[in-house]
């Protein structure tokens, strides 16, 4: 297994856009424009990671400004984290996102922030819980994540 960000390997932008669609159901072009403005290197975020195995996508995770919530000013945002089923509990999920957040602080980025469902799952790589937020369109509020570079544990 390899983990490839996408704005070092350009040729793999549709793959990869399709790939998230699939996963998210939000448009493959939202992905391609985002994955486009990330090969333009103007700035550190957005950026998209994928894991490949045997030539194709299996597992990936993106950084961008918001994740589709109404606190604006907590960015950037972990996002569209997924590693497919057959590959999960192997560490995979853990080795991305201490990937991004190594890239990420090689940015200049000492802070990150992520929405999830998730309850147990993120403390384990030193993230913590921070706040409620209101999902774009959502009902229920969402959990709020922050990792601030260095408190691994």
């Amino acid at each position: 297994m390899e983990m490839k960000k996408i704005a070092d390997n350009p040729e793999l932008i549709e793959e990869a856009a399709g790939w998230f669609h699939t996963k998210w159901n939000v448009p493959t072009e939202a992905y391609l424009e985002s994955m486009e403005e990330s090969l333009q290197g103007n700035s550190a975020v957005p950026q998209w990671y994928i894991v490949m195995d045997g030539g194709r996508v299996i597992a990936g995770i993106g950084v961008i400004d918001n994740d589709f919530h109404n606190r604006k000013d907590l960015r950037p945002n972990v996002c569209a984290l997924y590693v497919e089923e057959a590959y999960r509990c192997r560490g995979i999920a853990g080795e991305m996102l201490n990937f991004v957040c190594e890239d990420m602080q090689k940015k200049g980025i000492s802070t990150l922030y992520l929405i999830t469902d998730h309850t147990t799952f993120y403390e384990r790589y030193g993230w913590e819980f921070l706040c409620m937020v209101q999902g774009d369109g959502e009902a229920q509020l969402t959990r709020m994540y922050v990792h601030k570079m260095g408190n691994k544990k």
